[in-house]
């Protein structure tokens, strides 16, 4: 193997630098909440958090930590000059109303339509979870996905159509995984990152959807 993969900080750090100013984000658990670290100082975005708050920044320093600051994974954070905290429900009445700019969210796989599996992985021993997922995959303008590009037993992520309960149908728009960039189109997934050392042949053979290669 030629190439590096991105490690997880390194993937929060590519979603930050596409986040536009003055957008309204929510983070979802896991790797999605090291974006908060990444997010340079001259830009305004209001990190959403579905557990109820608004404005939120990166994790305070060891000895700071607020025990009533914490985010929906349970990570303690800060709060930006006029954040605000309140009530779960006003919470995802913003979710559901469209009033975010982005949910960014992990996956167990996306299909090449857009389709998005991430709350349960169907077998009969798995723990579901669905939280506020489905609320994010429907409500947000735009879905970022995070997440490795094939899991621990090499199988891909991204599927021509899901084997995993549905998430969301047709609602994500970028994935960014630890070996590329894709953007989900109407006319099939467009590949405009890839690590380097990577060529095109080596990625496809480790992804189950048709790509589209725009790098060259």
């Amino acid at each position: 193997m030629s190439y590096s993969k991105l490690t997880r900080d390194q993937i929060a750090e590519r979603v930050a630098r596409d986040i536009p100013d003055g957008a309204y984000v929510n983070l979802g658990i896991g790797l999605p909440t090291k974006i908060a670290n990444y997010l340079p100082s001259d830009k305004d975005v209001f990190l959403h958090s579905e557990n109820g708050l608004l404005a939120f920044g990166e994790k305070p320093e060891a000895g700071q930590e607020d025990p009533e600051l914490i985010n929906a994974g349970k990570e303690f954070v800060t709060m930006l000059t006029g954040g605000a905290f309140f009530h779960h429900g006003d919470s995802f009445a913003m979710m559901r109303g469209g009033h975010l700019d982005i949910a960014v969210l992990g996956a167990f796989q996306v299909a090449e339509n857009g389709d998005l599996a991430n709350w349960h992985t169907g077998a009969p021993d798995a723990i579901p979870a669905v939280g506020g997922a489905m609320d994010l995959a429907v409500g947000a303008k735009k879905v970022f996905i995070t997440t490795d590009h094939v899991t621990k037993k090499g199988e891909p992520k991204i599927v021509a159509e899901l084997t995993y309960p549905a998430t969301g149908l047709k609602c994500v728009d970028r994935i960014y995984t630890d070996l590329c960039v894709i953007d989900v189109t109407s006319t099939g997934m467009k590949v405009i990152e890839k690590v380097d050392g990577l060529s095109f042949e080596e990625l496809q053979s480790l992804t189950g959807a048709t790509l589209i290669d725009t790098t060259a």
